[in-house]
């Protein structure tokens, strides 16, 4: 779609030659790129008119529009003949646009590469006539000379007060405090504003300001998306970003690490964390998917991801075709895709209850803290164990003259079954009930059974709790044509884990058998996560299925001899079934299957002993032999560990990138997963430059490459998005879109001038910022006349300040500070505020949301749990994005639903509430001093008189009211789960409820001025 430059029509640029960039290539973009652009696959007559050469040589007489096959075509009056196409439903160029075209190509028809492919350069400083002492910063300069064309009078600066309050919730999210602001408008010395910035930019309240855009442009939630749209936890990537803008992290390492910072030398925990940002994608555990097609969604959203936050370019169009309108080739996407293509065994069907791997720890600072007390903790245990060890065997030996008896380890064992009667016929079952070896898949364990088939047995279940049908749900250790097997299954096709032994028993083992399946609680199969052992020995697997992400229901109970269908059940003998909840080693299986008695182990010399005789002996002399002074230092050990270990096991993880073995990367023909075309390396777009050589062609050369000075988009798209930040619009309007479809840059000198000066000091986002709200420009008043009302609606040539209404975020967090509520806690896990009752029921079934209690309602909205299936409501409302895909441009909207929420939602009335508070004991005696505090706390301003007249009656009115009826001032109050001041009278208190609740609700209170 063609962006029209509203402003231009009316600009004196116009009566110059059309520039090529600013002037033609828009409407060539817009109504003739489609069908002779870019794309091959879809051009028509073998003609392109997105290159010069294309369209010199065929359609483009430089210096002659009247022998232009362009011009000719579409000045034409004869619809068969014009162009765009009549046939196709294509309307006529207006005649303004044909007048454009035929003007440059009498002008020598100059060709301009597309503005943003360019490398980015300051032009010189223009001069100045009436408005030379109004900048301030260097791209003031360029914005006066605008104005000065146009005109224009920039408007005086804003009131001191309003400043205040437009950069403190610009910079930080929240409005200045009382206190900040009466410093402030006290404070005449030239540099206040300058102090209070750098305050501003300080607070740690700047970076969670900062990171909210950040999130959304990563699309971060709390859960996968998708339909299950199952939880993760994310939030210490989220806190990475927090920490990273605390600490004014330059944009170009803030970059690298996050795409890449797993590659860095020596890489830290926290740049292996900041990788995080390409694990923050939708991932589906919906049954019946195809594996393959989801893992290359996933590649393909890094891609567009990519694209869209560095480069500012749709290459989302190029994954099934070329672009249609910017030199962007289906095997640029492809390229790109290469990159991102080999996260270690990443597959489509994911976990759903978790975080998928490849995940690190991530423990807090506090965490981390207690980590290393219960490391130094365990050491010192252990430190003195070993000390005790000279002791520890001469008790030893003591004891082994005295030990007798058979032993088998107590602990964690969940089932003990020595049958009696060992004999099964193929009818016989036993059955242990619905309470033992409840494991689910998170759970580890360890099965064990003794058993003898009989001869000609093929298909038998030795032990299990699973469904009477070979492919039911539950788990089950079968033997199976001779193969051991085992088989933990919540559903058959897509969820659960089945393995066999690859060797059959061997022929001669006719005799007792014992089998054990150890199981570590991964929710894996392969790679000695579960494992079987045929009479002690490990046994090589053959895994049929992997993919054990979902926790088992559990409809059967434990049986030995049975389970998977009536066919299955066993004929033979079974005895001495063992069930663990807990994993053994390969030496405490051994242990478990010694015969030997303690007595017969103790009498073999020490040295003749086997390793598997001497750990019985140790294990049985730990268990029941030590004295009680040395008991006592070996249960510190163990105790110690264990601690660190279950302190461990709780401690959050993020999922992380991970490079993986190199994998092949092809063109997917119209994108789809399964029809590969020509293979193809990892590059960037072949029209930009190149990765420098010496750079690896993996993601940190593709990191290094997007904040390089040969990357000519990366500075431009970042100070736009800034722009937008402060100003509501960027100076390109379409923040997403930098390429030919895109806005030309209302101020082009501008744009240059900041991207500039940010990439060459540094990628310093602080002092970009601070550039920007110091300039002339962004100081103004947002006062709009008429005149410019009319002339530049959009406030696009920055005549006045901007005045928008504050993102979602914004208005409840200010609620919350103005009423006092607001808890500033950095960091942490998400947090569950105020939301409609049974949303989550309606919407998605399953269960309901619950809000938490305290200090968790009162968190900022940056650390509010987002549901990517059902986003946080209010936020919706105010036209917060749904995190399911990259945002990267702000909208707002003005809906009737909105004013509902504020007036109605328990938040903004619980807020309400406590501002009353606020006002009746901090506000003065009188009405119209409360009236002032309220807006002083919202607004940074007091009340005007008219205001206060009308606030006044307002408030007889509310006082009147709730005189009169007191029930209906009680149920007010119990709005919300503050606690309500008992101090005051619940009349008073509900009728400056109703006021505070009219303050909070004022268009200047959700604008920023």
């Amino acid at each position: 779609m063609r962006i029209l430059l509203l402003l231009l029509a009316a600009s004196a640029a116009h009566a110059v030659a059309p520039e090529f960039n600013r002037d033609i290539r828009p409407i060539l973009s817009d109504r003739c790129f489609a069908c002779h652009g870019p794309d091959a696959g879809n051009r028509k007559a073998n003609l392109r008119l997105d290159t010069e050469s294309g369209a010199k040589s065929k359609a483009i007489v430089a210096g002659n529009a009247a022998q232009s096959l362009v011009y000719q075509r579409m000045a034409s009056t004869n619809k068969t003949l014009r162009m765009p196409p009549a046939y196709a439903g294509h309307d006529a160029l207006p005649a303004s646009d044909v007048e454009t075209i035929r003007a440059w190509i009498d002008a020598g028809a100059p060709w301009q590469q597309h503005w943003s492919f360019i490398a980015p350069r300051q032009s010189a400083r223009p001069e100045l006539k009436t408005l030379a002492a109004w900048p301030r910063a260097g791209f003031d300069w360029y914005v006066a000379a605008r104005l000065e064309r146009e005109r224009l009078t920039p408007s005086p600066e804003a009131s001191r007060a309003t400043l205040l309050r437009r950069v403190t919730l610009d910079l930080t999210g929240l409005p200045p405090t009382p206190s900040e602001a009466d410093a402030f408008l006290a404070d005449n010395t030239p540099g206040a504003y300058e102090k209070a910035v750098d305050r501003l930019l300080a607070s740690p309240r700047h970076a969670e300001r900062m990171a909210i855009r950040w999130l959304e442009s990563a699309r971060y939630a709390d859960t996968n998306g998708y339909q299950s749209d199952g939880v993760r936890t994310m939030w210490p990537w989220r806190d990475w970003v927090i920490n990273a803008f605390a600490r004014n992290l330059p944009f170009d390492q803030f970059t690298i690490q996050q795409l890449a910072g797993d590659l860095l030398p020596n890489a830290t925990r926290d740049q292996q964390i900041a990788t995080g940002f390409h694990r923050n994608h939708r991932t589906t555990a919906e049954g019946g998917i195809v594996d393959e097609e989801f893992r290359v969604e996933y590649v393909a959203d890094r891609v567009e991801t990519t694209s869209t936050v560095w480069l500012g370019l749709t290459m989302g169009c190029t994954r099934c075709h070329d672009h249609k309108y910017d030199p962007l080739r289906q095997r640029d996407f492809y390229s790109m895709f290469a990159f991102f293509n080999n996260i270690p065994r990443e597959k489509g069907f994911v976990f759903n209850f978790g975080n998928e791997a490849p995940y690190i720890k991530a423990p807090t600072a506090e965490q981390e803290t207690r980590i290393q007390q219960l490391d130094a903790r365990a050491a010192a245990a252990q430190r003195a164990w070993n000390a005790a060890q000279p002791q520890a065997v001469r008790e030893q030996q003591a004891w082994e003259r005295t030990a007798a008896g058979a032993w088998e380890r107590g602990e964690n064992r969940v089932a003990a079954e020595t049958l009696p009667d060992a004999g099964f016929d193929g009818t016989r079952e036993v059955k242990l009930g619905t309470e033992k070896g409840r494991f689910n898949f998170r759970d580890p364990f360890t099965l064990m059974a003794r058993f003898k088939a009989a001869p000609g047995v093929k298909r038998a279940t030795i032990l299990s709790r699973m469904e009477d049908y070979f492919e039911g749900s539950g788990w089950a250790i079968y033997l199976i044509d001779g193969k051991l097997r085992f088989h933990y299954i919540f559903r058959w096709t897509d969820l659960g884990m089945r393995m066999e032994t690859a060797n059959p028993l061997p022929d001669t083992a006719t005799g007792w058998q014992h089998v054990t399946v150890t199981y570590d609680g991964s929710m894996k199969a392969r790679d000695g996560h579960t494992k079987i052992y045929l009479n002690g020995v490990d046994q090589p697997l053959n895994i049929l299925f992997d993919q054990n992400i979902w926790p088992l229901e559990h409809k059967a109970e434990l049986r030995i001899g049975a389970g998977g269908g009536d066919d299955m059940r066993f004929r033979g003998e079974i005895s001495d079934v063992r069930i663990f909840d807990r994993e053994f080693s390969p030496a405490e299986v051994a242990i478990a299957l010694d015969p030997l008695p303690l007595d017969a182990i103790a009498r073999i010399p020490t040295a003749q002993r086997t390793p598997t005789q001497a750990g019985k002996l140790r294990a049985a002399f730990l268990d029941s032999g030590l004295s009680r002074p040395l008991r006592d230092v070996y249960y510190r050990s163990v105790v110690a560990t264990a601690e660190r270990d279950a302190y461990l096991a709780s401690v959050p993880t993020a999922m992380v990138m991970q490079e993986g073995p190199p994998r092949p990367a092809y063109i997917l023909k119209r994108g789809a997963y399964d029809a590969q075309g020509d293979e193809v390396s990892a590059a960037v777009p072949e029209f930009l430059p190149a990765i420098a050589a010496g750079e690896p062609r993996n993601r940190l050369g593709l990191a290094r490459w997007l904040v390089s000075e040969a990357n000519p988009l990366t500075a431009r798209v970042i100070v736009n998005r800034f722009w937008q930040m402060l100003f509501g619009t960027g100076l390109v309007k379409t923040v997403e879109d930098f390429g030919s479809q895109g806005e030309w840059p209302l101020h082009p000198e501008v744009l240059e001038w900041l991207a500039v000066d940010f990439r060459d000091n540094g990628w310093d986002m602080r002092r970009l910022l601070k550039t920007i709200v110091m300039s002339a420009t962004y100081r103004q008043s947002s006062r709009v006349t008429p005149d410019l009302l009319q002339r530049d609606p959009e406030n696009r040539l920055f005549a006045r300040g901007a005045r928008l209404r504050l993102p979602a975020e914004m208005i409840r967090d200010q609620a919350l500070a103005a009423s006092g509520l607001l808890v500033n806690q950095l960091g942490g896990p998400p947090v569950r505020p105020y939301q409609p009752e049974g949303l989550w029921n309606e919407l998605a079934g399953g269960a309901n949301y619950e809000n938490d209690r305290g200090a968790g309602l009162y968190r900022r909205s940056l650390y509010s749990y987002w549901r990517r299936t059902i986003a946080p409501p209010s936020m919706v409302t105010f036209d917060s994005p749904t995190r399911e895909s990259c945002v990267v441009r702000e909208s707002r909207t003005n809906t009737p639903l909105q004013a509902l929420a504020l007036m109605n939602d328990v938040t903004y009335v619980e807020a309400a509430r406590k501002l009353a508070e606020r006002m009746l004991r901090e506000g003065g005696s009188t009405p119209a001093a409360r009236m002032n505090y309220a807006y002083r706390v919202t607004l940074g301003r007091d009340a005007g008189e008219k205001e206060r007249a009308s606030l006044a009656r307002l408030l007889d009115k509310l006082q009147t009211r709730y005189n009169r009826d007191t029930k209906a001032a009680e149920a007010l109050l119990r709005q919300g789960e503050a606690e309500r001041d008992p101090r005051l009278d619940a009349r008073e208190l509900a009728a400056y409820t109703g006021l505070a609740s009219v303050v909070l609700n004022l268009d200047e209170t959700v604008t920023k001025e």
